[in-house]
């Protein structure tokens, strides 16, 4: 994992600098991020340690890339100049390393987790009240998470499919799975933990995608 320095390097002072560009103050930013002043003021003079939750939320209230925090901070994170918030998402082994080494994740957090919970949801996916959960609820979910990450554009392909009339037992299944999978289940990385608490959602689309390419393959 290599890492990015730079101008950023000093979290504080780049705070410092965003809050006087946007003419705001640190209270104001605590109650934009729910963050007690007390800590924003700390973490501006660089006497605590940010925690990557607290540089999510900062980062999303300042309007830059959350990446960029996170490098001034000291995480490792592999980034480019293009990166946006978004971007965070196509490095989901970045990603995992962040949470475990900020003890946002526990290390006992498998894939085995994931793929119990889509089991979970693939006889509900056949039936007539789960067809109707993913109908009535998926496009309101969309919206609540406010497009977050590259894995939404992969969920509304799905849904889309899902809606079809001529899918496979099987595909339906899977596809189904993982729609009420973003859906419904109590997620492993709660959800509030920007942008990270959609990691388990991408890596639920991940395993969908890899079965359908395989069902499509064993198709041919």
């Amino acid at each position: 994992m290599s890492t990015k320095r730079g101008e950023d390097q000093n979290l504080g002072q780049l705070i410092k600098t965003l809050l006087k560009e946007r003419s705001l103050s640190m209270r104001k930013l605590s109650t934009l991020t729910g963050i007690d002043t007390a800590t924003i003021s700390r973490i501006a003079n660089n006497k605590q340690q940010a925690k990557p939750s607290h540089l999510q939320q900062i980062a999303h209230h300042l309007g830059v890339p959350a990446a960029r925090l996170l490098l001034a901070a000291g995480y490792n994170i592999d980034v480019n100049e293009q990166n946006t918030p978004s971007d965070i998402f196509d490095s989901i082994e970045t990603i995992q390393e962040i949470l475990i080494s900020s003890n946002l994740l526990d290390e006992q957090f498998k894939m085995e987790q994931i793929y119990q919970e889509l089991a979970k949801y693939e006889q509900f996916a056949l039936t007539k009240e789960g067809e109707q959960k993913i109908l009535e609820e998926f496009e309101t979910k969309v919206e609540q998470v406010r497009g977050a990450g590259p894995f939404i554009i992969e969920l509304k392909k799905m849904y889309q499919s899902f809606c079809e009339e001529t899918n496979s037992t099987e595909k339906r299944t899977i596809l189904g799975s993982v729609l009420l999978y973003f859906i419904l289940s109590t997620d492993i990385i709660p959800d509030y933990v920007f942008p990270f608490g959609y990691l388990d959602d991408c890596l639920a689309v991940q395993i969908g995608l890899e079965r359908l390419e395989k069902l499509n393959g064993n198709n041919d």
